[in-house]
């Protein structure tokens, strides 16, 4: 990694409690990913952003601060991302996928709260991410309750907007959601100084649709068996898409995808064409939160597809192009944040239609349903999803994790033992 302490240190980072972090993540990630043999070439690039991973993002942010843009920190796929970049902002994806961060979280939050909720809690308070110290407001959502109290004590750091999620998905919700997406558009005109206009707004819409697409067209490549990119391999991409320039993650994005779609039709793979294939479902697994994947291809099975916030779920649906006037568009990004199927809603019949319809695409012979400790709104859903999987004669199990390694070794007697039942 290149020298990057005084703008750590410009940051009011704990410089010795983060210089621990950097020694630890090269040995895991490398242990991890590079490790693994018949790599895609394109994963060149995303090993260079985890290798620079506090560095060049970063630095970049703080370039566009320097230019006089603003920065806006998110926690979840319901905040819309092209509001902020037609105001001439950046939107930075944030989570802590770290048990690194999670003492820091203890100190202010109950033990029995998510992992991801007390990693992100305690990257901002500890002082060892950059990505938290950037940001000149951050913006969540009511999605759980979790959530929702440990805004108020990041709010007591960072300028905080706090998004509502209509928690039903009738008519009058996704007009309740219209008027959230209003009132984001007149923060963010007032924290940027700058006016969202439908022609700046339609601009933000195509530039995040392009993301979009450029994801599908890489999870596409993974119906294919062989598959032809490790579950691993596909998920580090969409984690770092949550904070890359989203052109950028298009482009990098559409060069790996060319390189699978090439591969395909050379019947080349990174798994046997016999190999199990598996679907993660549940919570997400923000970086660097790689543990399921792990466990599951050193098992000699491949990870095809997530249904997750880390997956389908943040890109599977587009913005209508088609508004000219703001309230137009607004509409249509009001009706495809809606389509997104968090565990939040109820009922909630759509996330458990698109893991069956994505068994069938992914071609996928048995799905592992991953809640993060503590998150009651999956790990409740996750009694309807094994009813409705049992009738669909789809194999699933059920696993609660958190981000620490005690339990590796008994995840991995799990999953091996399931793994192995799939085979027979």
């Amino acid at each position: 990694m290149a020298d990057y302490r005084q703008m750590w240190a410009d940051l009011n980072m704990d410089l010795e409690k983060h210089d621990v972090l950097c020694e630890v993540l090269p040995e895991a990630f490398g242990g991890v990913f590079l490790s693994q043999e018949k790599r895609p070439e394109g994963m060149d690039f995303y090993d260079f952003v985890v290798s620079e991973i506090h560095g060049v993002r970063p630095s970049e942010l703080i370039e566009h601060q320097k230019q006089g843009g603003k920065v806006f920190g998110t926690f979840c796929v319901y905040v819309p991302d092209e509001v902020v970049f037609a105001a001439g902002g950046i939107a930075a994806g944030l989570c802590g996928g770290s048990q690194f961060w999670v003492p820091g979280g203890e100190k202010v939050l109950p033990i029995n709260t998510c992992a991801l909720i007390k990693a992100s809690v305690g990257a901002r308070l500890d002082k060892t991410c950059p990505f938290f110290q950037i940001p000149d407001m951050y913006v969540g959502e009511t999605t759980c309750d979790g959530k929702k109290k440990a805004w108020e004590i990041l709010a007591g750091e960072v300028p905080f907007h706090v998004i509502d999620i209509p928690q039903m998905k009738r008519d009058k919700d996704i007009a309740a959601f219209e008027g959230e997406i209003m009132e984001f558009i007149q923060i963010v005109e007032k924290v940027t100084g700058n006016k969202v206009t439908p022609e700046k707004l339609g601009q933000g819409i195509k530039l995040i649709n392009e993301k979009r697409r450029a994801l599908q067209r890489l999870y596409n490549a993974r119906k294919a068996t062989p598959v032809p990119i490790s579950g691993k391999d596909a998920l580090l991409v969409t984690q770092i898409a949550f904070y890359d320039d989203p052109a950028r993650c298009a482009q990098m994005a559409n060069r790996l995808a060319e390189e699978l779609e090439q591969r395909i039709s050379q019947q080349e793979g990174v798994f046997p064409a016999d190999a199990v294939r598996i679907m993660v479902s549940g919570t997400p697994m923000a970086i660097p939160n790689w543990k399921i994947h792990h466990l599951v291809e050193t098992a000699g099975a491949a990870v095809v597809v997530e249904e997750a916030c880390t997956g389908t779920r943040y890109f599977e649906n587009l913005v209508d192009e088609s508004g000219q006037t703001l309230e137009e568009q607004v509409r249509a990004l009001a009706e495809r944040y809606m389509k997104t199927n968090c565990a939040c809603f109820t009922p909630n019949p759509g996330r458990i239609d698109d893991i069956i319809r994505m068994a069938k695409e992914y071609k996928v012979d048995g799905i592992i349903d991953v809640n993060l400790q503590f998150c009651n709104l999956y790990s409740t859903e996750s009694y309807l999803v094994k009813q409705a999987l049992a009738e669909q004669n789809l194999p699933s199990i059920h696993i609660e994790t958190d981000y620490s390694e005690q339990d590796y070794e008994q995840l991995r007697t799990r999953i091996e033992a399931f793994l192995e039942m799939l085979r027979k």
